[in-house]
């Protein structure tokens, strides 16, 4: 079964949700920026109707202030490393962020800034997994596949003091 996809309007612009069977596999800022993971692990994607799919509905409902927990399914695959971060991840509180060093010491690589960083441009289920919440020391905002504005963005509306 190829996966499908959708794009929709929000609050931060168009984003495109992949998706299969009943789980997001995929949350794009800018279209097809996920087309080369969809293939190589899913498939050629399928585009539908978004009218006839909810999925976004939990997206819409989080950008707008009135969702701090996503319950939609979803599933990623990577290499083991990637997969170890991108569950990290998932630990992060709504409206609290950590830095690359935490992380990388979390998933047992201290060293391993850089490639906690490397792992993180490859988030392909961004906000879902909130690859927006890890921050460089002392509490910079660097690296984000939508963009340093977006990432500031989505940290004021989880509330988090930005530096």
């Amino acid at each position: 079964m190829n996966p499908k996809f959708y794009s929709f309007d929000s609050s931060i612009g168009k984003l495109t949700i992949y998706f299969i069977e009943n789980e997001i596999i995929a949350l794009s800022f800018k279209g097809g920026d996920n087309l080369r993971y969809i293939e190589r692990y899913y498939g050629t994607p399928v585009e539908v109707e978004s009218k006839d799919y909810n999925y976004h509905e939990e997206i819409i409902r989080y950008l707008e202030g009135e969702l701090k927990e996503f319950t939609i399914p979803f599933s990623f695959k990577g290499t083991s490393f990637q997969e170890s971060v991108w569950n990290e991840l998932l630990n992060i509180p709504y409206g609290e962020t950590r830095t690359y060093k935490e992380l990388a010491e979390k998933v047992g690589c201290p060293k391993g800034s850089r490639a906690v960083g490397g792992a993180l441009n490859k988030n392909p289920i961004a906000i879902i997994v909130p690859c927006h919440r890890v921050v460089g020391s002392k509490g910079k905002l660097v690296g984000f596949a939508g963009g340093i504005e977006l990432k500031s963005k989505l940290l004021k509306l989880e509330k988090y003091n930005i530096i």
